[in-house]
């Protein structure tokens, strides 16, 4: 009788508690928004030739100088439409770039040096992957300060702009 009772009670405390799971596993938790974090944490800038301290302003922009010489290149179009490192997608006409350090969201202005063009991008991804260029462009901004359409890179100077 009592190995009787026994197992009647397990069976109905396995029933009670699969019930349970059931009723948890159908209910949908609130979750926040998934914030894509960046993993870069206190860069040290790579300054070559350009004081490390100094902000200065330019047409309103609060300015710190990055780097000089650093070689630019461009995406390359079969990018467009694939997520960035900080889960955005690529979008080739916007004003973007990837570095390998700078902070996601950085906003940072690149300068040609043959020719003093300027455009202002923010970063987005990581990269490049080459060991010799410092900064990859969206292909519109490339374009924009280039001197020669027809090259794949060119020597820029950066400069993060302080908000």
């Amino acid at each position: 009788m009592r190995n009787k009772k026994n197992i009647l009670f397990a069976t109905i405390a396995l029933t009670l508690l699969s019930g349970f799971t059931y009723v948890i596993s159908q209910t949908k938790p609130t979750t926040e928004p998934k914030i894509i974090q960046d993993t870069v944490k206190n860069v040290k800038p790579n300054i070559i030739a350009l004081p490390t301290d100094s902000v200065f302003t330019d047409k309103g922009l609060k300015l710190k100088a990055y780097k000089k010489n650093a070689h630019a290149s461009y995406y390359s179009d079969k990018f467009n439409g694939r997520k960035t490192a900080n889960g955005s997608r690529f979008n080739n006409s916007k004003y973007t770039a990837a570095h390998k350090k700078l902070p996601f969201g950085t906003r940072v202005k690149v300068t040609n040096e043959a020719n003093g063009k300027f455009v202002i991008v923010k970063i987005t991804d990581r990269g490049p992957f080459v060991k010799t260029r410092e900064i990859d462009l969206s292909k519109r901004a490339f374009m924009e300060i280039t001197k020669n359409k027809g090259a794949g890179a060119m020597k820029v100077t950066l400069e993060t702009i302080i908000e």
